[in-house]
């Protein structure tokens, strides 16, 4: 506790440091007041939160603004949706990968497609959000109804936009990721505050239970995100003038799980397909209507197979599109590093090829059981909204998140010559000696 608390002390010592905490701060406190404030002509007495599927997902990451019907309703989705699509637009399309190449011009472009992109898919989400309010909530003309909420609704997805920039800049972390973190984290306290009340005092060891399991949860989802596989590097013998230094030992860093929350984001989407599907034909098919009562229910065993097997298969996706051995083996070779006992070029190629492939099948067995663990939890008992608490996209962003926030703390602190938040003086991450390859 003392070394926690110096800690503490030293976090606020450092000047810019405190004002960046306290920025973030300030811009958190903004956007969770946007959450509460309703779109004009909207009566909340009136309000019916609709929050079963997609529309639960949502909400769960906006931290009820979708519920709420706020002019924050669609938040940063828009961006994200816009900025997943560039990404595989980058890596698909040549003039966008030309486009990626050209440095910090190239990089300003990008951006600038993203964000008229976001507008785009804001307005387009924001008739698809209008249609989903209580047309008795609506006090005005419905026609002008839409037409206002659309301009609303993509005014504060651009506001969502810029405080997620200025958190990055003068804030801490990376700001599009603490808002999405925030609005999930936002539903915590009362989540375990309803799960507490259902057990009552009987359930007190029940729910003592629970937490401890959460607990571990957690700590087994910190190391599938922080778990890496170091492969040697060594660097050829280099002369400096009339001195000869001797190579450097570094190492590459691949991840267990390289691609991240995006496998479980693209499969969870396309779980809604089967009942969207089956519910054309549900009045005149019994198939039908099982197909679709079973993918409506997220906790029947086909549902999570399917979306165990649909992660199992988005991970190694993105994970081949998002790191590429041929690349990697073409920096080394031209930087003067090798790997021992292994040839430059292709053999180095298919050498990363293949350690990629053995740690990603373990790595997204593990992501799929995080996935469907909130299901599960429900199965056992655990209310809807302290299970989604268990797994899933949410667990895997906030702890995401939070290492990342972490790990600029712990760099700001041995910049200035304190000690790290850690005993051992880092956190495993961007403070270690990493080989660089791009």
């Amino acid at each position: 506790m003392k070394k926690f608390l110096t800690t503490i002390k030293n976090i606020w010592a450092i000047d810019d440091l405190r004002v960046r905490i306290l920025n973030t701060l300030g811009f958190i406190a903004i956007f969770r007041l946007g959450s509460f404030v309703v779109l004009p002509g909207i009566d909340p007495s009136k309000l019916q939160a609709n929050t079963e599927g997609l529309f639960g997902l949502l909400d769960t990451f906006l931290g009820g603004a979708f519920s709420n019907a706020s002019i924050f309703a669609l938040g940063i989705m828009p961006y994200i949706s816009a900025s997943i699509v560039l990404q595989l637009l980058t890596i698909a399309v040549p003039y966008f990968q030309k486009m990626q190449k050209e440095g910090e011009s190239g990089r300003k472009k990008i951006n600038q497609i993203t964000r008229v992109l976001t507008i785009i898919i804001t307005l387009a989400q924001a008739v698809g959000f209008v249609a989903t309010i209580n047309s008795e909530a609506i006090a005005i003309n419905t026609t002008l109804f839409t037409i206002t909420s659309m301009i609303v609704l993509t005014s504060g997805t651009i506001f969502c936009m810029w405080l997620g920039e200025k958190i990055t800049d003068k804030g801490i972390g990376n700001g599009i990721s603490m808002l999405i973190m925030i609005g999930i984290i936002s539903r915590f306290p009362g989540a375990i505050l309803a799960e507490g009340l259902s057990k009552q005092l009987n359930g007190a060891l029940l729910f003592l239970f629970e937490i401890i399991v959460l607990f571990f949860v957690v700590m087994s989802v910190v190391m599938l995100t922080q778990a890496i596989r170091r492969i040697p590097v060594q660097y050829a013998k280099q002369v400096g003038g009339n001195a000869l230094y001797s190579g450097q030992r570094q190492f590459i860093p691949l991840k267990v799980n390289a691609a991240g929350v995006m496998p479980i984001i693209f499969a969870q989407s396309l779980m809604f397909l089967p009942s969207m599907i089956a519910s054309i034909w549900a009045d005149s098919n019994d198939t039908a209507n099982y197909i679709g009562a079973t993918f409506s229910d997220f906790t029947s065993w086909q549902y999570n197979l399917v979306f165990g097997v649909m992660i199992l298969l988005f991970t190694y996706f993105y994970t081949a599109i998002s790191v590429n051995p041929n690349q990697i083996a073409d920096d080394l070779k031209r930087s003067g590093g090798f790997i021992p006992g292994v040839k430059p070029g292709r053999a180095t190629s298919e050498y990363i090829d293949a350690i990629l492939t053995r740690i990603t099948l373990p790595g997204a067995i593990y992501l799929a059981l995080v996935a469907i663990f909130p299901s599960i939890a429900m199965l056992l008992g655990v209310t809807r909204e302290f299970s989604q608490f268990f797994g899933g996209t949410s667990l895997i962003i906030m702890v995401g998140v939070v290492l990342d926030t972490l790990q600029q703390i712990e760099s700001y602190l041995l910049m200035r010559h304190y000690d790290g938040m850690m005993k051992s003086g880092k956190l495993r991450g961007r403070t270690e000696n990493i080989a660089m390859v791009s």
